[in-house]
C-alpha cells in the first residue's frame, strides 16, 4: 500500500521519545498532522511505512490520501 499517496494519520507531528518504545505516540498539540508512506511523486526508497512527514490538516494536495480501517 506504501507509495501510491502519502496517508494521514491521527497524530500530531513531532519528535518521538529518545529511549526505546513500541508505538511511540507524538505530542499530544501541535500544528501539523503525521503523514506516512510516500507517495508517486517520491523515489522507491521513500516509500516505506516508517517514512513519514507533516503536513497542516487544512492541506490538500494530490499525493495525501487516508485509508479507512474498521476496528473489529
Amino acid at each position: 500500500m506504501s507509495g501510491n499517496v502519502w496517508e494521514w494519520c491521527a497524530d500530531w507531528f513531532g519528535d518521538y521519545p529518545a529511549n526505546q518504545q513500541n508505538n511511540p505516540k507524538g505530542p499530544s498539540m501541535g500544528s501539523s498532522k503525521v503523514n506516512r508512506g510516500g507517495s508517486f511523486l517520491f523515489g522507491q526508497s521513500d516509500c516505506r511505512t516508517a517514512r513519514r512527514g507533516g503536513y497542516a490538516p487544512t492541506d490538500r494536495r494530490n499525493n495525501l490520501g487516508f485509508r479507512l480501517v474498521r476496528d473489529l
